[in-house]
């Protein structure tokens, strides 16, 4: 995905586990993060990305329409690649606030597939339970990826 314009400049936590940013856009500058959480299950980590509240929480259902999602998407997937850089024995899990968000992720999986497959495996997390190879053409409720 380094074909894409992306957003480069981020806050990152000392453990590099929480990274925000800046959108840009008609609707002005809105505050972005990407936090990455141990999950009940050892080296796997979950996803959030949203709107940063006024609270410091994360609004990841609201869509911000602020017409920078491709850029948005490059950078949380540059965010990935650095994350899984600094901790190559974690997996990152990213799953749905909204079916449209997981649509959304799917379609990047797929169009990025061939790059995306060169530095990591890919699973995809079924409907009815249980992970499996991605597969472009099915549907999903999550993912699932680890550094090669």
């Amino acid at each position: 995905m380094s074909q894409y314009n992306r957003y480069n400049s981020f806050d990152i936590s000392t453990n590099a586990t929480v990274f925000e940013f800046t959108s840009t856009g008609p609707k002005g500058e809105i505050k972005k993060i990407i936090q990455f959480s141990e999950t009940e299950v050892k080296h796997i980590f979950n996803l959030a990305f949203g709107n940063i509240k006024e609270d410091g929480s994360i609004d990841d259902v609201t869509a911000s329409d602020n017409k920078d999602r491709d850029k948005i998407l490059a950078t949380v997937a540059a965010v990935v690649y650095q994350f899984t850089e600094h901790y190559p024995e974690r997996y990152v899990f990213f799953t749905r606030s909204s079916l449209e968000r997981t649509r959304l992720y799917r379609m990047a999986l797929t169009i990025n597939h061939e790059e995306l497959a060169n530095a990591f495996t890919i699973w995809g997390l079924r409907e009815e339970g249980g992970f499996e190879p991605f597969e472009k053409r099915h549907s999903y409720t999550g993912f699932l990826i680890k550094r090669k």
